[in-house]
């Protein structure tokens, strides 16, 4: 997308260099001329903030292994250490646990903007499940360095979403053990945890390249969805998108700060305080908040395995996103139908986070009761994430798919540098379709 490179060497070291290893060439043409569409708004800068999360939670995790022990015995009491006795050592896991957070606030918001502008659609589909494939890594990273602090809540989250496999037939409990590493979570298990915990940010950061490298293949969408066609509808990545990103970056490492320096453990557990004790089990195990509405959904199905298949459907259906969105427009700009059901569905992801933090038979409306069906509170929080688990699945399996086939669209622009329609309120009452999608 980028084209003929337009780097120059300008001395004699530079000449040799690009000759042999043409790495400053790389960086001039993918982060300097990189031509970028004109209209990209602050919900693209978003994955700059990501390279920045991913380069703060490597380093701090590797000081951090440098004061931490792997053993049963002692991760407790290293985490303290770390805390009380290393120098800012305090600092440095306050930035990473909170870190983790501020990665998945910042993963989210990145893709409920590639669902609303259409960024998964042709020709971007590998770019797409790039992006899926981290998500599913950092899933994965997370968890493992929630059970490393051996506390309450880490212990017990690992028992119960470990045991989540043992629901699988035939090899579920096979996969359960060896994840154990014997019979039940302990040493063994902890030790996995920690060296996957390693492993997989590096994993992580390979598979961040990939996606880069798709994303300079196939070029930048923008919110109107629609392809460059020529120099005036793109600017250089270097200043104009540099300096946007660069701003944006600093208003989330304010928000970053507030929790670190003022909220370090408001989006923690206080049980995770109290050593591990597989003879006490917390009255509410929870994972972190992150992980609440598949935690919801799983908890929806009364049945363990449909559950559990819930659970990773609900992700898989990501990984199906391009082929399942029918509509020939990308942006939901264009799509103002598909733009109310987007909103139903960020509200029906929020109930599930909701749910996921209560207990299953806890009223919704407190004292207040309605009808039950048998021994079943109508208005339990189990109910309600039901209903919005059901609209989880619906919105991917039933709503976009029909959507896409008799929706009446907005006219898409010619170009991005048009200004005729340039912004969807603009356009005529009359419009009742949209143009075939380019590219």
């Amino acid at each position: 997308m980028s084209g003929h490179s337009t780097y120059q060497p300008k001395t004699g070291f530079e000449r040799w260099l690009d000759a042999r290893l043409p790495i400053v060439r790389l960086g001039y043409d993918s982060f300097v001329d990189y031509p970028t569409p004109r209209n990209l708004n602050y919900w693209w800068t978003f994955g700059g903030i990501l390279s920045l999360c991913l380069a703060s939670q490597l380093i701090t995790g590797i000081i951090l292994v440098m004061h931490y022990t792997p053993s049963a015995d002692h991760a407790f009491a290293s985490v303290e250490h770390i805390m009380r006795d290393v120098n800012y050592g305090w600092l440095i896991r306050y930035m990473h646990a909170n870190g983790a957070s501020m990665f998945f606030i910042a993963v989210y918001v990145h893709m409920l903007r590639g669902l609303y502008y259409g960024s998964y659609k042709a020709p971007r589909e590998v770019l797409w499940i790039l992006g899926c494939v981290i998500y599913l890594l950092m899933m994965a990273t997370a968890f493992m360095g929630y059970v490393l602090p051996w506390g309450q809540m880490s212990f017990h989250g690992a028992v119960v979403i470990t045991n989540l496999f043992g629901a699988l037939p035939i090899v579920g409990p096979s996969i359960t053990t060896w994840l154990w590493g014997g019979f039940a979570v302990d040493n063994a298990t902890l030790n996995r945890f920690f060296s996957l915990h390693y492993l997989l940010p590096f994993m992580i950061a390979g598979v961040v390249i990939l996606h880069i490298w798709a994303l300079h293949v196939v070029g930048q969408n923008n919110p109107t969805g629609v392809e460059p066609k020529s120099k005036a509808d793109t600017l250089p990545f270097t200043p104009y998108a540099t300096v946007k990103d660069g701003f944006a970056m600093s208003v989330f490492l304010i928000l970053f700060a507030t929790f670190v320096f003022y909220l370090p453990n408001a989006l923690g557990h206080a049980d995770n305080y109290v050593e591990a004790n597989p003879l006490v089990t917390p009255a509410h195990i929870v994972p972190e908040w992150y992980f609440l509405p598949f935690y919801a959904i799983l908890r929806a199905v009364p049945d363990k395995l449909m559950g559990v298949l819930a659970m990773f459907g609900a992700i898989a259906c990501l990984f199906a996103l391009p082929w399942l969105d029918t509509s020939k427009v990308r942006s939901m700009r264009y799509r103002p139908t598909a733009k109310l059901y987007f909103i139903i569905f960020v509200v029906a992801c929020c109930i599930l986070g909701l749910c996921g933090a209560k207990l299953p038979d806890d009223p919704v409306l407190g004292h207040f009761k309605t009808f039950t069906l048998g021994d079943a509170d109508l208005n339990s929080f189990v109910w309600l994430s039901r209903f919005a688990s059901l609209y989880y699945f619906a919105f991917f399996l039933v709503i976009l798919p029909v959507l896409g086939l008799v929706e009446k669209t907005l006219p898409v622009p010619d170009s991005i540098a048009s200004p005729a329609l340039s912004h969807p309120a603009a356009a005529p009452a009359e419009a009742t379709a949209a143009p075939e999608m380019k590219g």
